[in-house]
């Protein structure tokens, strides 16, 4: 999966990041200030593909250090949640802008997007005997595809952007279907059986009692 630089000083936020992401697959490097993010980025043995970056930081701000180190993908993360900050942070360069507090959830399916977006993501995804090519949204067993609706693909990458948090049927239902979605969350419930019953993966998602669903990898 990706290597992600996380530039954030209160050490609870950042570890906490850290933990959700390297959940997720990720590998992550964890620093608490802007000249230490710089640092970390013309040194780096491995060029980072994200860097998850506060605005208010020590020694540099975040709008200071995204001038400063090499052209990578950066998620702000900001209490300053004015239309002016945005702009200012998105047009330094920022890829996307997060206000605090927010969702761990939604930060890792931000930093998912924004991964896709850049083509640094992994592309390809290998589950017992599974291909997923994210890129070409098919999946493979041997040689033969296995046809997924569009829907049933979407949920699917969500699980995989998401995997070994549980997550509610409300929240597949915004991350999967959109936030204007009025169906009933059921239907998550008939798409996760479908992936199950094609994919082979009745061991892999798992039911979250009283919550939802987890992939488990």
């Amino acid at each position: 999966m990706a290597n992600i630089l996380i530039v954030e000083d209160e050490k609870r936020i950042n570890d906490l990041i850290k933990m959700n992401l390297a959940l997720g697959g990720h590998r992550c490097v964890q620093v608490y200030d802007g000249q230490a993010a710089v640092e970390a980025a013309e040194t780096a043995a491995k060029p980072f593909d994200l860097v998850i970056l506060d605005i208010m930081l020590p020694k540099l701000s975040g709008l200071e250090v995204i001038t400063r180190i090499p052209k990578i993908p950066v998620i702000f993360l900001s209490a300053k949640g004015g239309l002016d900050d945005r702009l200012r942070g998105l047009k330094l360069g920022g890829d996307d802008y997060i206000v605090k507090p927010f969702e761990m959830q939604e930060l890792a399916a931000r930093v998912e997007a924004v991964l896709r977006r850049t083509s640094r993501a992994e592309q390809m995804v290998k589950i017992d005997g599974l291909e997923i090519d994210l890129a070409g949204r098919k999946v493979l067993k041997g040689l033969v595809e296995i046809p997924l609706k569009p829907q049933e693909f979407d949920l699917l990458e969500v699980l995989l952007a998401n995997r070994n948090i549980a997550l509610s049927r409300d929240r597949l239902i915004s991350l999967a279907w959109g936030y204007d979605y009025m169906g009933d969350t059921r239907t998550v419930d008939v798409h996760i059986q479908q992936l199950r019953k094609k994919l082979g993966l009745e061991g892999r998602i798992k039911t979250v009692y009283k919550t939802g669903y987890r992939l488990e990898l």
